[in-house]
């Protein structure tokens, strides 16, 4: 695809629909899977034409302009319609996460001045629904969507088929406020970041352009779309480039749905990078495969046979954000062939900060600023950046907006870095999440964290105990290895592993900073329990406090692992 010719598709996501719709109406632009295993492809010229329906039923409701539409529900081919539509309609949409509670899901509707809720796939068992949707105001106008739960509303194939669609589309200015995304929210109540039409497409025009994407690329959205790494990834580059967006049923159908889209670019967070890694693992393990990956030809095939069991093997490029992945687990990936790149970047900047450039890869850095971003280390040791993607500020919180961003236009990160000569940047952990033990010594818990996740047996890990006169580490064992200490519960071996690695840790640690003891949490961290964002980024401060009360009678048992019982 040549910029020159499709300028156009730059402009706003409305506009790339018009161009696809115009241009390759018969392509497949979207492929969903359904839970009786039947699967729906959506050419452009179908996606188009259901938003144009939608849209007219939209401006019939004769709302302001730039009213906020929230859009709750997990992936689907219908959610990014229902975005389109809002769009196309002249309004703002905000999207809710389908884990988010009553509490958070009411806060935010409230927040935004939401006046219609599209309510997408749900099923109150891997979801919130149950719990949210009996504290939807009864003010709020609501629209199913496909694959919605049943609930008193009209439905958008009802709408679709008895409303005419929009013929003069009213365009949207790059400048134009195109969405409000609340943060995860590790911490406090969420953030409504505003975003335009302008920011929103800047990483992904970046991401087409560098890594060549094209109309005949294939991706798999999995990932919430409410979270703006997906939303980038996904539905902005789609609107740009053309590719085919697939679609995850389920957990239980994702090596299927993987398999499905065999997909040449791929976005994941760490969580899920390690799962994967833990998964190879346990079946031929570390010190085998380095002696096969060895010899010549059988290492060769058997890289490729492992990238094809992953669903991995026709990806032309992989990317890993939202939290540090540790650099044993790149570096594995990297050996068996696949182009995992780290990206580095917030809500509040769409994403658009950092990546690893090819062939330029270091251990523990995240890679260089993007084109037309500039990085800087403040005197407290705080990244500033300032990129295309910055946002237009947080909604209805100009002093928080303020607070965040300085005077010459560069974002207040939070986060603590470094940049080598060579201009990649290094996280060295958060300026909130530094910590004093009782003895009144400062820690970091980042750094130490990535040392610890690189073991085969930590799937998560979290480094505190401020009551403490030294750090505690809680280790989340990987979720094949919790299964079998259900069924036979003896752990010596799993013990004298992590008391080993506890050793080897507090050697490269400063005296300060050495762990005194490892808990292994009997309960995983989920977002159901609230201990993990819907990113699967730790909840530092939840997780905490959650096993506060118990360090004292831990530290009395004078062991290295503690086993919560």
């Amino acid at each position: 695809m040549q910029n020159t010719e499709n300028a156009d598709v730059y402009i706003s996501h409305v506009h790339g629909l018009l161009h696809w719709e115009k241009n390759l109406p018969n392509k497949k632009a979207l492929v969903q899977p359904l839970a009786n295993g039947e699967v729906i492809s959506y050419t452009w010229m179908e996606v188009a034409q259901q938003v144009r329906c939608m849209a007219t039923y939209l401006l019939s409701l004769n709302l302001p302009k730039g009213t906020s539409i929230a859009i709750y529900g997990k992936n689907s081919a219908h959610w990014i319609m229902a975005d389109l539509a809002i769009w196309m309609a002249g309004h703002v949409s905000v999207p809710l996460y389908p884990t988010l509670n009553a509490e958070g899901a009411t806060y935010v509707l409230e927040h935004s001045d939401a006046k219609v809720l599209f309510i997408g796939k749900l099923d109150g068992k891997t979801d919130s629904w149950n719990e949210v949707k009996d504290h939807i105001p009864a003010h709020l106008t609501c629209i199913c969507l496909a694959l919605a739960p049943e609930f008193d509303a009209p439905k958008w194939d009802d709408i679709v088929e008895n409303t005419a669609p929009l013929d003069q589309v009213i365009l949207p200015e790059p400048s134009q406020l195109a969405t409000i995304i609340y943060t995860s929210g590790s911490t406090g109540l969420p953030k409504g970041v505003m975003q335009s039409f302008g920011t929103l497409l800047a990483g992904a025009r970046e991401l087409q352009t560098k890594y060549q994407v094209t109309e005949a690329d294939r991706a798999l959205s999995y990932l919430p779309l409410a979270h703006v790494a997906e939303r980038i990834f996904i539905e902005c580059t789609l609107m740009i480039s053309g590719f085919t967006a697939y679609f995850a049923n389920s957990i239980e159908t994702f090596v299927e749905d993987l398999n499905r889209a065999q997909p040449t670019l791929f976005f994941s967070v760490p969580r899920l990078w390690t799962k994967f890694y833990l998964g190879i693992n346990e079946k031929i393990p570390l010190h085998v495969q380095k002696i096969l990956f060895k010899i010549p030809v059988l290492g060769k095939i058997l890289k490729k046979k492992l990238l094809t069991k992953l669903g991995l093997n026709k990806v032309r490029y992989a990317f890993t954000a939202s939290a540090p992945l540790p650099t044993d687990i790149i570096l594995w990936y990297r050996n068996l062939g696949l182009e995992l790149l780290e990206v580095y970047g917030m809500t509040e900047n769409c994403g658009y900060s950092h990546v690893t450039q090819e062939g330029n890869f270091a251990a523990g850095y995240v890679g260089n600023a993007q084109p037309k971003v500039e990085c800087k280390i403040d005197e407290n040791g705080e990244i500033l950046v300032k990129s295309p993607g910055t946002m237009l500020g947080y909604y209805k919180n100009p002093e928080k907006t303020a607070e965040d961003m300085t005077q010459d236009g560069f974002l207040r990160t939070g986060d603590l870095g470094e940049i080598d000569a060579s201009g990649r940047l290094k996280i060295t952990g958060r300026i909130k999440d530094i910590f004093k033990t009782s003895k009144g010594k400062y820690i970091m818990p980042v750094p130490t964290e990535q040392k610890l996740g690189n073991h085969e047996l930590i799937e998560s890990v979290c480094v505190g105990g401020s009551s403490q006169p030294q750090p505690v580490a809680f280790i989340m064992l990987p979720e094949e290895i919790r299964h079998q200490l259900k069924e036979n519960s003896k752990n010596n071996e799993i013990e004298s592993s992590l008391k080993l690695l506890r050793n080897s840790i507090n050697e490269t640690l400063e005296s300060h900073e050495k762990i005194s003891f490892f808990v292994v949490v009997n309960e995983p961290w989920t977002m159901e329990n609230d201990l993990l964002t819907p990113t699967l980024k730790i909840k530092r401060n939840k997780i905490e406090s959650h096993y506060e009360p118990f360090l004292n009678q831990w530290a009395a048992l004078k062991q290295e692992v503690v086993w919560e019982s």
